[in-house]
């Protein structure tokens, strides 16, 4: 049965967080929870255990973060997706978990059905970024900083995209808006397998795992 359902692994150290977050999760056909852990290198062992499809992951937690545990993740062959649990005292942290592969991100006080469907949307390999918690995250990436480290940033994306077509650069500036690929597709009046196919090639070219990240570095090359 669970090889027809989406297996999830939750990681919080609040053993009530993560009982809450089971309670949600078990109550639907399609959703199962394989395993839970309180910190990242626990995280980590379960992960690689229980195989899931989607780990639901706190950024801030003793020993081992999520960040850390995230990028370790997302480094081992045929990783889970990764969707992260913030309550927007960790910015930063969520922010970096995006830059290694993280797919999206829900506040804890997300209201159940959107926790749900933003579980559902990650395990196709779509992101799943709510625009009021976007647009906080935009904030933190471009507020107050080393000058220097936003220039270096903004270099590099610059570089980056520069290895693209025109037509990828317009679908990368679209993504960015968070547009869907059906949306992207009417702005630019292509099809919707172009659209993919644009996609697909600026992963490699740009060497990242995932429209979130290509999102990231064009907010980087604008800062």
């Amino acid at each position: 049965m669970d090889s027809e359902r989406v297996r999830v692994v939750l990681v919080d150290d609040e053993h009530l967080v993560r009982m809450a977050l089971r309670l949600i999760v078990d109550g639907e056909p399609d959703l199962v929870v394989v395993g839970e852990a309180a910190d990242g290198d626990t995280a980590i062992t379960v992960v690689g255990e229980q195989r899931p499809d989607v780990v639901l992951m706190d950024v801030r937690m003793p020993g081992r973060d999520g960040l850390s545990a995230t990028e370790e993740i997302l480094r081992r062959p045929d990783p889970p997706r990764v969707l992260v649990l913030t309550t927007f005292d960790s910015d930063e942290m969520v922010l970096g978990a995006l830059r290694v592969g993280a797919l999206g991100f829900v506040l804890k006080d997300t209201p159940p059905p959107r926790i749900l469907a933003a579980i559902r949307t990650v395990a196709t390999g779509e992101p799943a970024l709510s625009p009021a918690a976007t647009a906080r995250l935009i904030a933190a990436a471009t507020g107050p900083h080393s000058s220097d480290a936003r220039r270096a940033s903004r270099e590099t994306a610059r570089g980056l995209l520069a290895t693209l077509t025109d037509r990828e650069r317009e679908t990368a500036s679209a993504i960015a808006e968070g547009l869907s690929n059906t949306d992207v597709a009417r702005r630019l009046d292509i099809t919707v397998a172009t659209v993919k196919a644009h996609t697909s090639s600026m992963l490699a070219k740009l060497g990242v795992e995932s429209r979130v990240q290509i999102a990231l570095l064009v907010r980087d090359a604008e800062a």
